[in-house]
């Protein structure tokens, strides 16, 4: 394990002040792993009923809140484990850059629980109290994803657990609070979408493979290798377009989710982009690519279905 690289200077006013020091710490570009399973969930629902707008805004608010709440967790324990110094790729950086306190991000992350928490409650009361149990669930991967003492990151299955409960869960849970029910068409449309969250992560972990191989983790793209995990990515995507596809076709989307296959093109440029590249910098980029295509795609899938409520 590398040692710890404590920050370069002290916390400024004008570095607390900074709206892209706080900005940076969460991670924007994941944000949409959020929000785009919230929206398409909602979508589903108004084709079966009116949508309840506040409950809608208060379930996305909360969602994100998570997200960013998982993210900070993210930069305080790749920090205290020596992970994360000035020079790395892809962090948010405040802690080794810009010298917030480690203590400071972690309790701010479990504010944002907390606010989560507060906005959960409201949720129940508009739907089912199962949710506080489904949602503290949600809270507790995000934490122990790099947190405890064997952090979901460091195994295989990172993929997995990000997009089962950003990706299908989310997009479940935002149906349910509309409906009240969840049916097999809303968990058959949310595969593709759990599938492209997981891409996101894999392309991560592509992206940090030597890095991570150093400091002692077993994620899924040391396991089977960068080719192979280049070329596992492009199956993931594959799937996502032919899966919903078929769903168009048999009827149990609506036909307009085929402009799903307008994102195509920077699904193809996200693949290309980790081909023959082996520097963290080179891959950004590929990386980048990785999370728009899960935006385009789930963007162009809840318009196609608001599409087919209206033609």
């Amino acid at each position: 394990m590398q040692p710890q690289i404590q920050p370069k200077h002290k916390l400024s006013n004008k570095n607390a002040n900074d709206f892209q020091v706080w900005w940076r710490l969460m991670r924007p570009h994941t944000l949409t792993a959020a929000f785009v399973p919230v929206l398409i969930g909602t979508a589903l629902a108004f084709l079966d009923t009116s949508i309840d707008i506040p409950l809608f805004l208060i379930m996305l608010l909360a969602c994100l809140l998570i997200q960013a709440a998982t993210n900070m967790i993210n930069e305080y324990f790749d920090y205290k484990r020596g992970l994360d110094h000035a020079e790395s790729v892809g962090i948010g950086g405040t802690i080794v850059r810009d010298g917030i306190k480690p203590k400071f991000i972690l309790n701010l992350a479990f504010s944002f629980f907390g606010f989560a928490t507060l906005l959960g409650v409201y949720i129940c009361m508009n739907s089912s109290w199962w949710l506080a149990l489904v949602g503290t669930i949600c809270m507790a991967v995000g934490y122990l994803y790099t947190g405890g003492p064997f952090p979901i990151a460091y195994t295989p299955f990172g993929e997995l657990a990000s997009g089962f409960f950003m990706g299908l869960i989310i997009i479940l849970i935002s149906f349910f609070i509309q409906t009240g029910t969840v049916t097999s068409t809303s968990i058959l449309v949310s595969i593709p979408i759990m599938i492209l969250v997981g891409a996101i992560n894999l392309s991560n972990n592509i992206r940090d493979l030597d890095g991570d191989k150093e400091n002692g983790r077993k994620t899924l793209a040391i396991l089977i290798g960068r080719n192979n995990a280049i070329k596992f990515l492009a199956a993931n995507f594959i799937f996502s377009y032919v899966w919903t596809v078929v769903l168009a076709f048999t009827g149990v989307a609506p036909l307009w989710s085929l402009l799903v296959l307008l994102s195509i093109p920077k699904a193809i440029q996200a693949t290309k982009g980790f081909i023959g590249k082996s520097e963290p910098i080179q891959m950004m980029p590929a990386m980048k690519a990785t999370a728009q295509t899960n935006t385009i795609f789930g963007f162009l899938l809840s318009i196609g279905i608001f599409l087919s409520y209206y033609i």
